[in-house]
């Protein structure tokens, strides 16, 4: 082909992400070619090209001809489902491309998957990039978060068309940089994952407790929702919540929210993210219980079968008038500001993981850029992200956010207001293991001395595990049953 007629990039797997992608591309002026094993799937896209104006999109039907159109080095972006498919694809494609080439996998991807496809590719003289997109269908194609990782060469290559794409977030720019090398990029949109399963869980159980404490109606929720996204809780999940309470069941009365079967989905990077805590010994406690209410979910019929076993045995719900009567307003402001600082220990949670990852992988990660380039286009884009970006800008080596000095004035503003709300929550029977998981997060982090002392000395009882003391250096073992025998020899418990 006429070097001319070649296409700048290219893009496998037209999904709904992989089509939206596409299009986003081409609709900054950057000729595409796409390509997809459904050829319906390549008409599809090149018909949705033409009816948005004739933008300069390109289909291709079989492997070969897709690469053969993208001018050298080729860039090619891998959309499909992650695990083998990933290998497939890049097996049919890679076998006509020429060192110097690079491929981008778009997929929520295992970071060690990419890791070996790294090391395999580079076989062939190929780059790759492991790379997350976050914003959904509506981001693909107006513009996402991304999330870059791998041969730094491979970003630099397609970083004009990367900046362009990205959500653009004013005095900001776009919202995408080069994480790191390796698998970064793919564990940095996992951990984003995880943040968002504790965001969307803290969302749901300030409205269980609006709902089922306060008896506010979805009209009402809507409208609290909306004026919160006005203030310091703005952001896409708050905005997008707003809007699904102002829904209506076309198919009966009420709203559709209320029509909703309560079993979440998960696809996995949720699990990876706690798992992967639990690897690097951090605690991660709010995304752990957003994870298990998602199991705890889908045992619906247990669920339905406890609720009745335990009606029987004489379990009454308390709701909100029978705990005394409900101030509304204040309900309000105190869940408002308890679903705050529930977050902020979420994005605690994940940025400490992040910060492990990086100094167990050698990274390097960036903390403020990710709070930076996760503004605007993801799911968990939000205002106070840009806070989050600023602590870490004005202490890179901050230990926590709860200890950047304007979190820390605000938690302890919002604590008496938090404590209430899971204190109130606890006497109506109504589960909110993401803020409590929270609050005890806060409450452990803060305490300068801890009960762990009396688990140790249990732990050197039983299994002569050791331990050390505060007043003087080295370690220590005691015989813990023959000393408290002796010394309660003869002696009552409580004489």
């Amino acid at each position: 082909m006429e070097a001319s007629a070649l296409s700048r990039i290219g893009l496998a797997g037209l999904a709904v992400m992989g089509q939206n992608l596409a299009l986003n591309i081409a609709d900054k002026g950057f000729p595409i070619s796409v390509y997809n094993r459904t050829t319906s799937k390549v008409d599809e896209t090149v018909d949705r090209a033409r009816q948005e104006g004739q933008l300069p999109l390109t289909g291709q039907y079989n492997p070969k001809d897709f690469v053969l159109s993208i001018q050298r080095p080729r860039s090619v972006i891998i959309l499909v489902k992650a695990g083998s498919p990933v290998d497939q694809t890049i097996a049919a494609l890679s076998s006509h491309m020429d060192p110097g080439d690079a491929i981008i996998d778009g997929g929520n991807e295992w970071y060690e998957n990419t890791e070996r496809r790294i090391q395999e590719v580079s076989g062939k003289g190929l780059l790759y990039l492991g790379m997350g997109v976050s914003g959904g269908e509506e981001g693909a194609r107006n513009g996402p978060s991304l999330m870059p990782g791998g041969s730094h060469q491979a970003y630099s290559n397609i970083q004009e068309i990367l900046e362009k794409i990205a959500a653009q977030v004013k005095d900001d720019g776009p919202c995408v940089t080069y994480i790191g090398e390796g698998g970064s990029g793919n564990f940095v949109k996992m951990v984003h994952n995880g943040i968002e399963y504790g965001d969307m869980q803290l969302i749901s159980e300030a409205y269980d407790v609006l709902k089922n404490v306060g008896g506010l109606s979805n009209q009402e929720l809507s409208e609290i929702f909306a004026e919160w996204n006005r203030g310091e809780l703005e952001s896409f999940l708050i905005e997008i919540t707003a809007d699904i309470f102002r829904v209506k069941d076309e198919y009966g009365d009420g709203g559709l929210v209320d029509k909703i079967l309560d079993k979440t989905g998960m696809k996995g990077t949720g699990k990876w993210t706690v798992q992967q805590a639990a690897e690097l010994s951090v605690a991660a406690p709010t995304i752990a219980a957003s994870l298990d209410c998602r199991y705890l979910s889908g045992l619906k019929e247990e669920r339905e079968n406890a609720a009745e076993v335990l009606r029987e045995a004489g379990l009454n719900e308390e709701k909100g008038a029978k705990l005394g009567g409900i101030d509304k307003k204040r309900l309000i402001d105190d869940v408002r500001q308890a679903l705050y600082a529930s977050k902020i220990c979420s994005y605690a949670q994940g940025m400490n993981l992040l910060r492990a990852k990086s100094v167990e992988r050698g990274w390097d990660l960036n903390l403020g850029e990710l709070a930076r380039i996760w503004k605007g286009g993801c799911i968990i884009r939000a205002v106070f992200l840009d806070r989050i970006k600023k602590a870490y800008q004005r202490n890179p080596n901050l230990a926590n956010l709860v200890v950047d000095p304007d979190f820390a004035r605000e938690m302890v503003q919002r604590q008496a207001a938090w404590r209430r709300v899971v204190g109130l929550a606890i006497s109506a029977g109504i589960s909110t293991p993401g803020m409590c998981a929270s609050l005890s997060y806060f409450d452990t982090y803060r305490r300068a001395r801890l009960p762990a002392n009396l688990v140790q000395a249990q732990r050197d009882l039983f299994g002569a595990h050791t331990y050390e003391r505060i007043d003087r250096p080295g370690s220590f073992h005691t015989e813990w049953t023959k000393l408290a025998r002796n010394s309660n020899a003869g002696v009552g418990a409580f004489s």
